[in-house]
């Protein structure tokens, strides 16, 4: 079976997908955001991966995650880009800081010192482009998911009277108003953001791991830290810990369907997928993996560590239209920050109003 890869950039992926299941063009096979899955499914561009699973007699238990349509896999999550928190460590020791903030509070008061004192220099950034709004699902409820909160109830939104959400609201409304947040966040996508890491502009970022290479080409003096999200004061549980899935999925029209699966399965092979973990600097999608970490960046492998005492999440994997889901979320929070909405409550009862008819 030969290969042919075509190579596309993430922004483009989704378009060229979509293009290709009008012109009855798709690739064989595709890579997939497990943010795309429930559209692409539904609409039929892409394949029963549990009907061809089950075909092969394909042992399916092996695989950490399947994203899944109306009870059957359509994904099959390849790697896992975990987004724990950056720290610039040479911004904190400038102003009296030796240990990176594990609360919210502490969180906040360094921000604080480091806003007063450094001219220049933000505390944090959220990339709250519409235009490109997965900063709502890595950056902002990133802080609601470290503390074990949920924006889902069974499987539905559970926006209104959900304290810990309306908490995490108020906590980055919080940010806002005290300075603390860089600027140009309504235009700021994640690209944006670790460049502004980059250059030692802002103190601390939720980012993906896999762009601590490209941090550590860009500013190979950086003095930089990988930690855990804060969380809310006083909790005692386990914490979780955003993921972006990257899988592979199969075109619904394609002639190849068998050769197709027999590459899926190659991939998703316990050898194969540990070499492709480490070469993503990403988490394996087989739970037997056992990838070799150990001549990657010491911070990854600090990463790891982290990622292994809590559990990983992503709420938005799977969801109806979910990237819709997000710009409406991210329009209403601008809303709020900007003052044109009371308060969190109704900021976020206008979201759950938005966000109802894709689950009918």
């Amino acid at each position: 079976i030969k290969i042919e890869l075509l190579s596309n950039p993430y922004a483009d992926t989704k378009n060229q997908i979509a293009a290709g299941a009008a012109s009855g063009t798709m690739a064989d096979v595709v890579g997939l955001d497990g943010a795309w899955v429930y559209d692409f499914a539904k609409q039929g561009s892409i394949a029963n991966l549990t009907e061809l699973m089950a075909a092969d007699k394909y042992d399916d238990s092996q695989l950490s995650s399947q994203i899944q349509y109306q009870g059957n896999t359509y994904m099959i999550p390849v790697v896992n880009f975990a987004y724990p928190m950056y720290v610039n460590m040479d911004i904190l020791s400038s102003v009296g800081v030796t240990e990176v903030p594990k609360t919210r509070t502490e969180f906040v008061e360094d921000c604080k010192k480091i806003v007063s004192s450094q001219k220049g220099i933000a505390g944090f950034a959220i990339p709250l482009s519409t235009e490109s709004p997965n900063g709502i699902q890595n950056q902002f409820m990133s802080w609601l998911w470290a503390s074990g909160g949920s924006m889902l109830k069974e499987g539905k939104p559970n926006l209104t009277e959900n304290q810990a959400m309306i908490d995490t609201v108020d906590f980055v409304k919080g940010l806002y108003a005290e300075g603390l947040v860089a600027e140009g966040s309504y235009a700021m996508k994640e690209a944006d953001m670790v460049e502004e890491f980059t250059n030692g502009r802002i103190a601390f970022m939720i980012d993906s791991l896999a762009h601590i290479t490209t941090i550590r080409k860009g500013a190979p003096n950086l003095n930089m830290d990988i930690a855990s999200v804060p969380i809310v004061d006083g909790y005692t549980g386990k914490s979780g810990m955003c993921v972006a899935n990257w899988g592979i999925g199969i075109a619904s029209n394609t002639k190849h369907k068998a050769e197709a699966m027999q590459f899926i399965e190659s991939l998703m092979s316990p050898e194969i997928n540990a070499k492709l973990a480490v070469l993503a600097a990403a988490f394996p999608g087989n739970t037997n993996a056992e990838p070799d970490y150990s001549a990657s960046d010491e911070l990854f492998v600090k990463a790891y560590g982290i990622f292994q005492n809590g559990y990983a999440i992503n709420e938005f994997t799977g969801l109806p239209i979910s990237e819709d889901l997000m710009r409406s979320f991210d329009e209403q929070l601008q809303l709020y920050l900007e003052g044109d909405t009371a308060t969190a409550a109704e900021m976020l009862a206008a979201t759950q109003d938005l966000w109802t008819p894709a689950f009918k």
